[in-house]
């Protein structure tokens, strides 16, 4: 089967096409046959740091990034019994160990896919597994209606969903992103936008009841002032010792964790329900070939993208 495959960290020019042999399903695991992937700021970044890759891959060789597919079930192991062959399925799949998505097939364990919505593309599927299900998983059970709720980087993978789940919930929702993806955010159902480049938050807001952090940093400080007494934030790129410094400013009434999104059918099965049924829709903004996986490295580090992008095979 085809590959991308890593040959060392580095740059996008080690990300390398090539023939590998064919994965096998284990006993709870189904054999996908890949049409789409979804291309995540964490892939770059893992490419290019080797104490990342020895951590995640350890003994796998070769090595193939990626987490985030949609294609069809070709094959299943004896005990799995979720799907039949044929099946068109979507979800991140093995974080945060090895996922080996960039490949023709993916062994996945069953538990981590759902059956995708007849109303949406493989791209749009692909396209809604790691950021979608970071989103839910941040908002769900957590955030109730009229809360207010600021999302940073609206009009990012994690944003933008994030921004529609929020609506979805009856939450009252203000984001941030630049100018050129106002008109972006609103149509998603904010029903605030803040320019991050002329306006300041920190001066605009109060009384939030739940923030979602994309940013970190002083992005994460300025937040804890806007926040009302009781309320929470969720950083998602902050690491321990930040999150415990801005709990201690946030004082003991309110809340500042970050969150590590995991594979799940079952919330896959939301976001399902959610994607047939129009209150979700995901933003692909440029889909590549399987050969230009270096092309969407590149964009994807630009910072720049709006939704999401895809690759497909």
């Amino acid at each position: 089967m085809k590959a991308i495959v890593l040959k060392k960290a580095g740059g996008v020019e080690n990300l390398i096409l090539k023939e590998i042999e064919k994965v096998n399903a284990k006993e709870n695991e189904v054999i996908v046959e890949v049409k789409a992937i979804s291309i995540n700021p964490a892939d770059a970044k893992i490419r290019s740091a080797e104490e990342a890759i020895n951590t995640i891959y350890k003994n796998h060789n070769p090595v193939i990034l990626g987490w985030d597919i949609a294609g069809t079930v070709v094959d299943k192991g004896e005990k799995a019994n979720k799907f039949e062959i044929g099946d068109k399925v979507f979800g991140m799949v093995n974080f945060p160990e090895a996922g080996n998505a960039y490949a023709e097939f993916v062994a996945s364990p069953e538990t981590h896919l759902a059956k995708m919505p007849a109303n949406i593309s493989f791209e749009e599927a692909a396209a809604s597994t790691l950021a979608a299900l970071t989103a839910l998983q941040v908002l769900q059970g957590k955030i109730k209606k009229d809360d207010r709720v600021l999302i940073h980087a609206g009009s990012g993978g994690v944003g933008h969903f994030a921004i529609q789940i929020a609506k979805s919930m009856g939450a009252y929702v203000i984001s941030t992103s630049s100018s050129k993806n106002r008109d972006f955010i609103l149509s998603l159902g904010a029903d605030e936008h803040i320019d991050y480049r002329t306006q300041k938050f920190e001066e605009l807001l109060t009384n939030i009841d739940f923030v979602i952090d994309t940013m970190g940093g002083e992005v994460l400080m300025n937040s804890l002032k806007v926040m009302r007494k009781g309320g929470t934030v969720i950083s998602l790129p902050s690491p321990p010792p930040v999150i415990e410094k801005a709990q201690k400013i946030a004082g003991k009434n309110s809340t500042v964790s970050t969150l590590l999104v995991h594979p799940s059918g079952k919330d896959m099965e939301t976001l399902a329900a959610l994607l047939e049924n129009g209150t979700l829709k995901a933003h692909v903004s440029k889909i590549f070939p399987f050969v230009d996986m270096a092309l969407a490295h590149t964009e994807i580090e630009s910072g720049r993208t709006v939704g999401k992008i895809v690759v497909t095979i």
